[in-house]
């Protein structure tokens, strides 16, 4: 296949998985039986990644506690009551507050590389979450003894830990999750916070060397989460001149739901440089119906009507499962669609003749 294709990160978790979880946290099962659940899921999530055809993987985020708080397991120095951030069809999710210093990960995303590689012979992703996120749980006064400045020292080294630990554990790229993004353009339109989101990120990845951040990407959406979003409302048009601002080789791009692509395509190309590859996202997570190989190659082939096909890749618009307890999608239904993204480019490789 000539044009690359990776997965975003999360998938579905089985329901055995789910139950057992649910078990633990209420004293019902030990330690013991909860890990022997997470080993379970991670295999067969592998297995079946690798049956799917995706010459990249991931862990499908099997063990996290969802694509934003891993950072925090564990953690005492955080209070329930952070930033809520609402979705259209109104439930909403709310991030812990920072109530003490200092700030440290409570894990790292390399424990979850090296677990799947020893599973698989297939390249491995990984996804990380951005020192943007995480620099919502600073509340807006100060903690005594800790300012916010120190906050974002700490914050740094461990964003930049983290990245550097996935690509020492060996995976082929790692993707930065930044859907706050185009979030932050509904809370402040005027885009300053935007900019300071990037201005964070950039401060992380300079750590890197030029060769290593074309191994780094970005990811930005609408925020899928149970078959609704937060921020889906918010115009591409906003986000794309400031998010290419970020010092990264990869953006990761949902595109599948843009109900005007091309105009947003058109905006890519535009601001894309040489050494960029964009995924441009062919599979809609949230639309129960499962896209075919030819819908998939068509919206390449148009993908590719704007972008350098040598600068093309293809992805998932979102994770399918982005918290643990997401089960609006079905485990199958998210490994068929996987499927689908990767017949469907090989289809448009084809005919591109590439």
């Amino acid at each position: 296949m000539a044009i690359l294709t990776e997965p975003i990160g999360s998938i579905p978790r089985p329901a055995v998985l789910i139950e057992t979880v649910s078990a633990f946290q209420a004293g019902k099962v030990s330690r013991d039986v909860l890990e022997d659940a997470y080993a379970d899921a991670l295999r067969d999530t592998i297995q079946r990644f690798e049956q799917t055809g995706s010459p990249i993987i991931t862990d499908g985020e099997q063990t996290k506690s969802s694509f934003a708080t891993y950072p925090l397991s564990g953690l005492k120095n955080l209070a329930s009551d952070g930033v809520t951030i609402p979705f259209a069809d109104g439930h909403t999710r709310q991030l812990p507050r920072l109530n003490a210093g200092p700030f440290r990960y409570g894990e790292h995303v390399a424990s979850y590389t090296k677990a799947a590689r020893a599973l698989s012979q297939l390249p491995i992703k990984q996804a990380v979450i951005s020192a943007s996120a995480m620099s919502l749980l600073y509340p807006s006064s100060e903690i005594p003894g800790y300012s916010r400045e120190a906050f974002l020292a700490d914050l740094m080294d461990e964003a930049e830990a983290d990245i550097r630990g996935a690509l020492d554990a060996g995976a082929v790229s790692v993707q930065i999750d930044f859907t706050e993004g185009r979030l932050s353009l509904k809370l402040d339109p005027s885009g300053n916070l935007l900019r300071s989101f990037v201005a964070l990120n950039n401060k992380v990845l300079d750590r890197f060397t030029a060769e290593e951040r074309q191994r780094i990407g970005v990811h930005v959406c609408p925020g899928g989460d149970r078959d609704s979003t937060h921020s889906a409302d918010v115009d591409y048009a906003g986000l794309l001149p400031d998010l290419f601002q970020m010092n990264v080789g990869r953006f990761y791009l949902q595109m599948a739901s843009e109900p005007d692509r091309r105009r947003s395509l058109r905006t890519v190309g535009e601001l894309l440089q040489h050494h960029h590859t964009v995924f441009i996202g062919v599979i809609d997570p949230i639309d129960p119906a499962i896209e075919t190989a030819v819908e998939v190659r068509d919206r390449v082939l148009e993908a590719a009507s704007f972008l350098p096909i040598a600068q093309l890749g293809t992805t998932d618009d979102c994770g399918f499962a982005p918290f643990a307890d997401d089960t609006s999608t079905a485990r199958d239904v998210a490994f068929r669609k996987i499927r689908a993204r990767v017949e469907g480019t090989e289809l448009a490789a084809r005919e591109l003749g590439v």
